[in-house]
């Protein structure tokens, strides 16, 4: 695994450790740490200071697909195959508390930006959301009629939108657990879904080789960017607002 600056495309740090295929990747909002997820089961963090050692992280039973750091970089969730999501707390002791209600893979783990609450999505069709103080399974959403790729809160956690196998995009309104509109443009499976940092518009990415953005404030859709490139994620610039594949 590499690190490297978006103006200096040189080499910057080299990480070795994981045993096999690396899933997925997360720095802390400092970013001081970088977590990863791998198909070797564990979940590792690295420090970005130099001569910092690595922590192996080892709990689940199968892949770890996602990972996510908490906002105060307190927490890190992971999901993974073996159907559980894990919150670990990224000290040497590694310690981490199991939840249990996914009935298949678990696909994407998110913080909302309070970091009271989480999200998660499932090869077993439904979104999870769980309280992360008290550590509780609270509800979930299951319209979705194929696997759920991804889920995501918008910026003021009042609303979770969903991507699925299903070629749809659902926008949920957390308070009343309602699918409050279904996006249904896309040609393919959806990968990726992303709200804009304002909260106004989401971007979703599908194997259709198109990233659409929407307004979902009128439920309308805004742009098509098409490319002959496989997308597997989208995510909004937070300085710019600009989209990135």
């Amino acid at each position: 695994m590499a690190a490297a600056g978006l103006e200096d495309p040189s080499l910057e740090k080299h990480f070795k450790g994981h045993r096999d295929a690396i899933t997925s990747v997360d720095f802390s909002l400092n970013k001081k740490q970088l977590a990863s997820g791998s198909m070797d089961s564990c979940l590792m963090i690295w420090s970005m200071r130099p001569q910092m050692r690595a922590y192996r992280f080892v709990g689940h039973k199968d892949a770890v697909m996602c990972v996510q750091f908490s906002p105060s970089g307190h927490l890190v969730a992971s999901g993974s195959r073996d159907k559980t999501v894990r919150l670990w707390v990224p000290n040497v002791k590694g310690e981490s508390t199991v939840f249990k209600a996914h009935t298949a893979t678990v696909r994407s783990v998110q913080f909302s930006s309070d970091g009271q609450s989480l999200v998660t999505a499932s090869d077993d069709k439904t979104v999870k959301v769980w309280t992360v103080h008290r550590q509780k399974f609270l509800f979930s959403l299951s319209q979705h009629i194929n696997w759920v790729r991804c889920a995501k809160f918008s910026p003021d956690g009042r609303l979770i939108a969903s991507a699925s196998d299903d070629k749809t995009i659902k926008l949920w309104d957390k308070t009343s657990r309602e699918c409050i509109h279904s996006f249904c443009e896309h040609g393919g499976f959806v990968n990726h879904v992303d709200f804009h940092p304002n909260g106004t518009c989401i971007a979703a990415a599908g194997t259709d080789n198109t990233v659409k953005l929407w307004d979902v404030r009128m439920n309308r859709l805004l742009q098509v960017v098409s490319l002959v490139l496989f997308f597997s994620a989208v995510v909004f610039n937070l300085i710019t607002g600009s989209l990135g594949g």
